[in-house]
């Protein structure tokens, strides 16, 4: 169980790029790092492509006006002349912008904590990663769901053999708050994810499938997916060629067969965040709404419901677990646990603790890069007809 001690010697000085006033992110962020105060201190930021909001926006959530900079190239070379300069940076900003920001703090010598889609494209991933490996820092990303610990009890059962082998695999990302364009007119945060130029190959891929498809990988880490087909759909006209729908058809190596749906325009749904794992012996379900439950149906056997906290989950599960068992947690204590663990990472980093970071489940630079070799086969797939494709590792997909 946490209970906020210390598991690295002192909190680690971060920054923020983006992540102001207007974004939808920020927050989070920064409920997840300073949940836990004693793994990071916010201490500088690049907080609003406004200079003026964003030092503003800074001084009101108590960071020094010194260092609310106006630009992120300003704040890694001012943070540099600092003896308490930065140490690790989030990048909270439009899809776009990951690459360079990234690139730029890891040549200042700056630890990295990105939002999703890393980047445009794979190989651009593997560029930063070469380049994190020379610099000796990490790369993280804020796959927030995944800190949900039940996510491990999946891990573990399946581990364990408690499902049986693997046959189907049913994934869901969906909501309603984009059936209408509305939002694309009056939302900033909004209309970059329906920009081609800002958001990337796609929209719902890469903007809530890639949360899910790297779920699903923490909870099979040995289903590696051979072949799948991809339909998108554009509903609202004007977001073409970005797709507010899709349906995607997986084959793992294995021979289980998967499905996933995500999509911006499932009107009326407030949360269609699920997964369902189907094995030989029994299914395992969890279901965001009810992040603390974990469903495990054995065939020709009553339902039970895992409930958080409980004594009788498994080790790696309850290790995250943070208020007691009858008391809710959610999102915040999600991105706490994730953030909490790219502390750790970072801080096994700067030991060269090759032991701790063998170890720790965590959405590091390889997740990212999965993540965008998810989004460049879903978008080959549905560019050439939703055919059938080899899902090409990194070799093929850099020829």
């Amino acid at each position: 169980m946490l209970n906020g001690e210390k598991k690295i010697v002192k909190p680690l000085r971060w920054g923020m790029v983006g992540g102001g006033r207007l974004s939808q992110v920020g927050y989070k962020h920064r409920t997840g790092a300073l949940r836990d105060h004693t793994a990071f201190q916010l201490v500088a930021g690049a907080f609003d492509i406004d200079p003026e909001r964003g030092r503003d926006f800074g001084v009101n959530i108590g960071v020094d006006a010194d260092r609310c900079y106006p630009d992120y190239k300003t704040m890694f070379a001012e943070e540099a002349l600092r003896e308490d300069g930065v140490e690790v940076v989030s990048i909270a900003t439009p899809n776009g912008t990951h690459y360079e920001i990234c690139k730029a703090a890891l040549e200042a010598g700056l630890h990295v904590i990105c939002e999703k889609p890393l980047f445009f494209t794979s190989q651009e991933g593997e560029e930063i990663k070469t380049l994190a490996e020379e610099q000796g820092k990490i790369v993280g990303v804020t796959y927030g769901f995944s800190g949900n610990q039940m996510l491990l009890q999946m891990r573990a059962m399946i581990e364990q053999g408690k499902i049986g082998d693997i046959r189907v695999v049913e994934l869901q990302y969906t909501h309603g708050f984009n059936s209408n364009d509305k939002s694309d007119k009056t939302s900033d945060a909004q209309k970059w994810r329906v920009d081609p130029k800002v958001a990337g190959p796609s929209f719902v891929l890469g903007d809530l499938s890639t949360h899910t498809y790297y779920m699903s990988q923490l909870i099979m880490p040995h289903m590696k997916i051979k072949k799948l087909l991809c339909d998108r759909q554009s509903f609202i006209g004007t977001r073409a060629p970005l797709e507010d729908n899709a349906f995607v058809l997986m084959q793992y190596e294995n021979g289980a067969v998967g499905r996933l749906w995500t999509s911006s325009i499932n009107a009326g749904c407030m949360d269609g965040h699920r997964i369902r794992i189907v094995g030989s012996k029994a299914s395992l379900e969890w279901w965001d709404s009810k992040g603390g439950e974990l469903k495990f149906e054995v065939q020709g056997e009553p339902a039970q419901t895992l409930i958080r906290a409980m004594p009788y989950l498994d080790e790696s599960c309850n290790a995250d677990e943070r208020l007691g068992a009858l008391h809710v947690e959610g999102l915040s204590e999600a991105w706490a646990n994730i953030y909490l663990k790219f502390a750790i990472a970072i801080d096994a980093k700067k030991r060269n603790d090759k032991e701790t970071l063998k170890h720790l489940v965590y959405p590091d630079i390889d997740a990212g890069i999965e993540g965008i070799r998810w989004i460049e086969n879903c978008v080959r797939s549905a560019d050439n007809g939703s055919v059938w494709v080899e899902f090409q590792n990194k070799k093929a997909l850099l020829v």
